[in-house]
């Protein structure tokens, strides 16, 4: 994964994540994890701001296809497209035109197969573009 900070803190992922409890950390990291196994490609970028790490093929807007974005209780998997996506188990929240969201309230939410395969059918439905001369 190739990770970008959008600022000049030493640590901005432990910025983000350090005013939360340990399982709405450990949840984050887990689902960071997977999306680095299953997009390893992905520009990772902690956007201090919206309070999120963000996922995409570079760091445009319309590059991005996951984002990681932890709350009080519980971290949201955002989908770019999930609301176009197969849903089969029904845990895909949220009424926007585009972009819905997971809630994941512990590392065992985020291991379900579900989100696995949410993550996979995003990745998919935006794969990495070809670079010219490849």
């Amino acid at each position: 994964m190739v990770w970008q900070t959008g600022g000049m803190d030493e640590d901005p992922l432990r910025r983000l994540l350090g005013g939360h409890s340990a399982d709405v950390r450990d949840t984050a990291l887990r689902l960071r994890a997977l999306i680095d196994e299953l997009a390893p490609e992905a520009m990772e970028t902690v956007d201090q701001p919206d309070h999120l790490l963000a996922y995409g093929w570079s760091t445009r807007v319309r590059d991005l296809i996951l984002a990681v974005a932890p709350h009080t209780s519980h971290v949201n998997l955002q989908l770019a497209d999930g609301a176009i996506l197969a849903d089969p188990d029904l845990i895909v929240e949220g009424t926007g035109k585009r972009i819905r969201h997971v809630k994941c309230r512990s590392v065992a939410d985020a291991e379900r197969p579900a989100v696995r395969g949410l993550i996979q059918a995003q990745i998919e439905a935006r794969p990495k573009p070809v670079e010219e001369g490849q």
